[in-house]
């Protein structure tokens, strides 16, 4: 897996080549942290959230969804985690990552066996809530109001409380 120093760029590994990441604007970042709080709060004991990490999806692919939700125990210094710990990854679509975040992320999540994935569209704000079902995501929810799951546990995500 990669060893990198503390300060160096958010990156990705695709057939074992480094791949830098865009840098996210502030809006992209807002969503993010504001979905992240709501896990913390609102996710079971059983689940911790986090963001800028990554999923160790082969020993030559890794991915860095923008927001994950995580089977306990987490470990503290990790910087990747196996498939199997993620419970939900999430991608905030930005310009310029819109084939990759709609695309071809799922695809390799699915393929991983990662149960839920969620998808959030930037404009207008709303959230797609996918699960896998025989190996390829279905749409379970969408919601530019309140997403209403009842997967992983019981959610009803107020979507316009994930903006600034």
């Amino acid at each position: 897996m990669l060893n990198l120093p503390d300060k160096a760029p958010r990156t990705e590994l695709r057939a074992g080549v480094m791949v830098a990441i865009p840098r996210p604007v502030v809006g992209h970042q807002y969503i993010c942290t504001a979905l992240w709080a709501w896990f913390w709060q609102h996710a079971p004991e059983t689940l911790r959230p986090t963001t800028g990490i990554g999923v160790e999806m082969s020993p030559q692919d890794t991915l860095e969804p923008d927001v994950l939700l995580l089977r306990r125990p987490v470990e503290q210094q990790n910087l990747y985690f196996p498939p199997s710990q993620v419970v939900v990854a999430a991608e905030v679509v930005s310009p310029g990552t819109e084939r990759r975040d709609r695309v071809e992320k799922p695809a390799e999540y699915a393929a991983a066996g990662i149960p839920h994935f969620w998808r959030i569209e930037q404009d207008p704000l709303r959230v797609f809530a996918y699960d896998l079902v025989d190996g390829r995501y279905e749409l379970v929810g969408e919601s530019e109001g309140e997403l209403v799951l009842s997967v992983p546990f019981a959610i009803r995500l107020p979507v316009q409380e994930l903006v600034a």
